[in-house]
């Protein structure tokens, strides 16, 4: 199994130190200044919030950037983290407020921009937005990346402990469950509504946002059906318990299996052959900050999205990056890795979990029923 490359860490430290002085990427004349006293800002322009709070999925970034950026820009990131779309989205829609940065999935931007919660990016602010590879400049939730700009993707699937369960090569192995296996009662699904019926409608051939009712009641018997071989919902510790030998299976997100490794190197990642999903997480501002914390957040988007930063990033929570100028620094071994980018065959049985409107109560009622049935 891969660990991270202690040498390639050092190189890229060394990048840093040496680009990070002039650092927001792409070409210097299109910088985002780093913040200045007050004295020192041109009259009538708008000076940077001194700091931001960062809603985030837990360890999904590398502390040291904060630090990092800090040292840059003059502007303290303060980190928030929730475990699900649902949650993020259900936390804004209360008011909720005071976060400048945000992480929401593909479905979920798009829910956010249709009821008007996010504000646009001003692109002077966030010229490494360049960097990004063609196919995150034209994502179909967010054409143009009005709003948002993509922060990292991956997959959704199944690790096991390599040696003590064979090879999950369909989502049978947790609608059929069989007693007499290793990993009955130590699996856990991911306590996420949209993910939990994506692998059940693919089991079952159905695109996973149908609203057919009948299919959706199907899949909520298969999942219900699953609860027998489960030690329970998880979305933020599956990871560590395979590690500790705890569980043996979990469906969970391709990266954290991956960083799990370090503790565990005889846990593998496997999709199904049946397909499943492909994600993209996305960073966006929510609506209705002042000037000053939008600037400070634009600046946050934008150093993240440099070169350094980028692969930094991917380095530390191994998902796949979008962007380009991020993978010509990874290492060579990382971008060949096809539990990190998976080839074009497998990509094609994947699908995008798609904002579903009032159909979205239909799937969370099913939810709860299988969250609650005996």
């Amino acid at each position: 199994m891969r660990k991270k490359s202690l040498y390639f860490v050092l190189g890229l430290l060394v990048v840093l130190s040496m680009t990070l002085s002039a650092c927001g990427g792409g070409a210097p004349a299109a910088e985002v200044p780093a913040a200045a006293p007050a004295e020192e800002m041109p009259a009538g322009e708008v000076q940077p919030a001194s700091e931001i709070v960062f809603y985030n999925w837990s360890e999904y970034i590398d502390s040291e950037i904060y630090t990092l950026f800090e040292e840059e820009t003059g502007i303290k990131v303060v980190e928030d983290n929730f475990s699900s779309n649902e949650e993020l989205l259900a936390k804004l829609q209360g008011g909720a407020s005071g976060y400048a940065v945000i992480v929401p999935s593909d479905y979920t931007v798009s829910i956010m921009i249709a009821e008007g919660m996010l504000a646009k990016l001003n692109h002077d602010n966030v010229p490494n937005l360049a960097n990004l590879s063609d196919q995150f400049k034209n994502v179909p939730y967010d054409q143009g990346n009005v709003y948002c700009a993509a922060y990292q993707w991956g997959t959704t699937g199944l690790g096991y402990i390599d040696g003590e369960v064979d090879e999950p090569t369909s989502w049978a192995v947790l609608f059929e469950p069989d007693p007499n296996g290793a990993a009955f009662g130590r699996t856990t699904m991911l306590d996420d509504v949209r993910e939990s019926f994506a692998a059940a409608l693919a089991y079952l051939g159905y695109d996973i946002n149908t609203t057919d009712e009948a299919q959706l009641e199907e899949a909520k018997t298969l999942l219900i059906q699953a609860k027998a071989g489960l030690a329970g919902y998880d979305s933020d510790t599956y990871e560590d318990l395979l590690a500790a030998g705890e569980n043996l299976m979990a469906l969970g997100w391709n990266g954290d299996f991956l960083v799990a490794q370090e503790e565990n190197e005889n846990i593998a990642y496997s999709l199904p052959e049946e397909g499943g999903v492909v994600w993209v997480d996305n960073m966006c501002i929510p609506a209705g900050l002042s000037p000053e914390e939008q600037l400070s957040a634009e600046m946050f988007i934008n150093f993240i999205l440099s070169p350094e930063i980028g692969a930094m990033l991917s380095d530390y929570n191994w998902y796949a990056s979008p962007n380009a100028a991020a993978e010509e620094l990874l290492d060579p071994e990382f971008l060949a890795d096809t539990t990190v980018y998976p080839p074009a065959e497998v990509l094609a049985k994947l699908q995008y979990i798609r904002p579903l409107g009032e159909a979205e109560s239909l799937y969370q009622r099913m939810w709860d029923e299988v969250k609650s049935a005996q």
